[in-house]
């Protein structure tokens, strides 16, 4: 996976919202800016297919489901999000090298066979609301955050996955330990007098791309702004000048 060519494609906005009618009014006062936009799974079980025919007419559609089930189950789930002409969709990292390389094949064949690109398929490793006492409560005791995503990430590498899901916090170790092939995508994205939320791990646009990350996800900053498309902008021109500053 290259880097994005422009600041537009290192931005994905998430359409958080419960309805379809809602998201279409999101689209549209988007007005065309981010390169991506999300479908999660609030929208999706709300709304299913029609949410990413909706977004695919003004961007191109990262799937947000975070699929996590028996290799067949999932094999089938990416083959179907491939037909529907999904860009990206993320994968649980934790459901384990066979059910990884299944999604990888699914996606392989099902683009073979409709004559279109593949997803780019995205591990999840360590969600970005979790602590290190997140992690004992699941049964991953005395563990680091980053010492599960380093984990993770070799697990997603060996299965042939183009990018890993990694926090501000964590994508410069995951840059060096994924090298420069691998796409990091990073939610937890805020303005710097935005509160973080219920995320733990924050950062502005800049500090991520200084960090290594390659598409950025905002969703509350943008949803919420009295006007999406401008905060979407803003955020381009944060992304473009991290970006002129790593290359000057």
């Amino acid at each position: 996976m290259s880097r994005p060519e422009s600041a537009r494609d290192s931005l994905a906005i998430a359409l958080d919202v419960p309805a379809l009618a809602e998201a279409e009014a999101l689209i549209e006062a988007l007005a065309g800016v981010p390169g991506w936009l999300k479908v999660g799974g609030e929208l999706f079980t709300a709304a299913g297919p029609p949410a990413l025919t909706a977004a695919g007419r003004r961007a191109k559609v990262f799937l947000d489901t975070k699929l996590h089930d028996i290799p067949n189950t999932v094999a089938r789930t990416v083959a179907a999000a491939t037909r529907h002409g999904v860009a990206m969709l993320t994968l649980h990292a934790g459901g384990g090298r066979a059910m990884l390389h299944a999604a990888r094949e699914a996606a392989d064949d099902a683009a073979a066979a409709c004559g279109g690109p593949r997803p780019a398929l995205i591990a999840v490793t360590v969600l970005t609301s979790f602590s290190p006492a997140d992690l004992g409560e699941v049964g991953i005791a005395g563990a680091e955050v980053e010492d599960q995503v380093a984990r993770l990430v070799d697990l997603a590498i060996g299965a042939g996955l183009d990018g890993i899901v990694a926090s501000p916090g964590e994508a410069a170790s995951v840059r060096r330990r994924a090298g420069a092939a691998l796409r990091i995508v990073t939610p937890g994205i805020r303005p710097r007098d935005w509160p973080a939320d219920d995320q733990a791990r924050t950062a502005s646009a800049a500090e991520a791309i200084a960090a290594g990350s390659d598409v950025l996800v905002v969703g509350r900053p943008v949803l919420l702004a009295p006007d999406p498309a401008a905060a979407a902008a803003k955020l381009i021109g944060e992304i473009e000048q991290a970006r002129g500053e790593q290359e000057a």
